[in-house]
């Protein structure tokens, strides 16, 4: 494990999405180990509010804090980004951890397919309304959590939201992408800035993530546990970027297992890059909120 318990965040400031289970609740657990203030944001308060008690026991800095967010609903995340500003004068570390699968298309409160407004919309549409307070840090480090199954997405413009043909595999795997472009086209606009941005790939890990997803999914999510990380192994890339001194300065890379490795050649496509930028900016009408990076 290249992770370092012996790595102080003292007095930094860390919000994770998707924090109450699996991945993000060790994440945030042991970054509060290590000293952070640590912001949870669950969509259910009930687990969002055991998954604090615990963080709490083991925090040895910043008290943790729980805030309760739908990151389907862009209401819900603008709500969200109002209530960090009203507590928080800097983010020092932001982690885009949350995610999900649904078998079945579903449409949120905004109209958008489900997995795509969840997946790539609400990290897209929340970093940037975070994006001041993550500047106001020292050393600001944004992370958004991919996957490998990236490399088996294409993304169609033209069927962006699933429309013609629903697989919740093949909707899973286009948002893992968009995280990427998304990570690319942001560390380029952060460039001469004091904030770096990067993705990383967990690996297969045994979690609650798909369970309650429903059919071919849920099936398959029992039967690969297994053969899967356990949360512990698969946060640390995540806790690595999040702390680390060895990655400070590092921006636009994808990382897997600690170390960073080239994504797929599709990642990598600027036109794709720059579309999804437009469209994602037109469907949660940032422009209200903030201006526009480009």
């Amino acid at each position: 494990m290249k992770t370092n318990n012996n790595v102080r965040m003292n007095e930094k400031i860390v919000l994770i999405t998707g924090a109450n289970s699996g991945i993000g609740l060790v994440t945030a657990s042991h970054l509060a180990e290590q000293g952070a203030g640590v912001v949870l944001v669950c969509r259910n308060s009930d687990r969002g509010a055991t998954a604090l008690k615990n963080i709490a026991r083991v925090a040895t800095g910043i008290a943790p804090t729980l805030l309760v967010a739908d990151l389907s609903s862009q209401a819900s995340i603008r709500s969200l980004a109002n209530d960090v500003h009203t507590q928080f004068d800097r983010i020092d570390v932001l982690v885009n951890n949350a995610g999900a699968v649904f078998a079945q298309r579903e449409l949120t409160v905004d109209g958008i397919e489900k997995t795509f407004a969840t997946n790539h919309l609400a990290p897209f549409l929340l970093t940037n309304l975070l994006l001041d307070r993550i500047q106001t840090a020292p050393s600001g480090r944004i992370l958004l959590v991919s996957s490998k199954v990236h490399n088996n997405a294409r993304i169609d413009f033209n069927d962006l939201q699933n429309e013609r043909r629903y697989s919740a595999i093949r909707a899973y795997e286009q948002t893992k992408l968009e995280n990427i472009l998304f990570t690319y086209a942001l560390a380029k606009r952060l460039a001469d800035t004091n904030v770096t941005v990067n993705c990383l790939a967990p690996g297969l890990v045994a979690s609650n993530f798909g369970r309650n997803a429903g059919g071919f999914i849920s099936i398959m999510s029992r039967l690969l546990t297994p053969f899967s990380l356990t949360p512990e192994e698969g946060a640390r890339t995540s806790i690595y970027l999040a702390s680390s001194p060895e990655v400070a300065g590092v921006t636009g890379k994808y990382f897997f297992k600690c170390h960073e490795e080239p994504s797929s050649p599709s990642s990598y496509d600027s036109e794709s890059t720059q579309q999804l930028w437009k469209v994602s900016e037109n469907l949660t009408r940032l422009g209200e909120d903030t201006p526009s990076l480009l």
